[in-house]
C-alpha cells in the first residue's frame, strides 16, 4: 500500500487471501509443461544476447512481507537478490515476477539494461502481461514477456563474434513459490 499503512480489518483480509493461496495455485496456473516451455524459451533468447532473465512465480507472500505491509514490489526487489538477477556479468538481468494473491506483476532491471530502455516501455510489458494474465492466459503472457524482453536484450546486448561463448549465468526454469 502506498502512502500509509492498511487499517487491522484490511490487513487481515490481505492476510487471509495471501494464506488461501499457495504453490499448488501457482503450478495450476503453470504447470510443468508450461515450465519446460518457458525454461526452453528463456534458454532460446540466452543464445542471442548477455543478458539473464527469470520468471519467478509466488502463490502468496510470506508472513514476515505481510506483517509489515510490504507491498509487491519490495518483494519482487527482494527476489531480484536472493534469485541473484542482480549478479549478472553486465549488470543486464530481468526478472518477471508475479504475485497471484494480489494479481501483481513487477518488472525489476538492473542497471545496465535499465540505462538504455525508459520506464514507460517497461509498464507497457507489464500492462500488456496483465491483460493476458486477467484473460487467464499465464503461459502465452508470459512468452509474450519474455520475447518482448529478449528483443530488448538482443537491442543492447547482443553476442557479437567475439562473444561467440555465453555462460548461462542463472537457472532458466521459472522458480515457483
Amino acid at each position: 500500500m502506498h502512502g500509509g499503512k492498511r487499517s487491522w480489518p484490511a490487513r487481515i483480509a490481505r492476510l487471509l487471501k495471501h494464506r488461501w493461496w499457495d504453490e499448488a495455485d501457482a503450478r495450476r496456473v503453470l504447470p510443468s509443461e508450461a515450465l519446460d516451455r518457458l525454461q526452453a524459451r528463456v534458454a532460446d533468447s540466452e543464445r542471442g544476447h548477455s543478458g539473464e532473465i527469470r520468471v519467478c512465480v509466488e502463490a502468496g507472500l510470506p508472513l514476515s512481507y505481510l506483517w509489515r505491509d510490504a507491498s509487491p514490489r519490495e518483494r519482487a526487489v527482494a527476489m531480484f537478490a536472493k534469485l541473484r538477477v542482480w549478479d549478472t556479468e553486465a549488470n543486464n538481468g530481468v526478472l518477471i515476477y508475479l504475485l497471484l494473491a494480489e494479481h501483481a506483476i513487477e518488472l525489476v532491471v538492473d542497471r545496465g539494461l535499465a540505462r538504455h530502455v525508459d520506464d514507460a516501455r517497461w509498464r507497457a510489458l507489464v500492462a500488456g502481461l496483465g491483460e493476458s494474465l486477467r484473460a487467464g492466459r499465464f503461459e502465452e503472457g508470459l512468452m509474450h514477456t519474455i520475447a518482448e524482453v529478449d528483443a530488448l536484450l538482443r537491442q543492447h546486448f547482443a553476442l557479437g563474434e567475439a562473444m561467440a561463448a555465453n555462460p548461462n549465468e542463472l537457472p532458466d526454469r521459472p522458480h515457483l513459490l
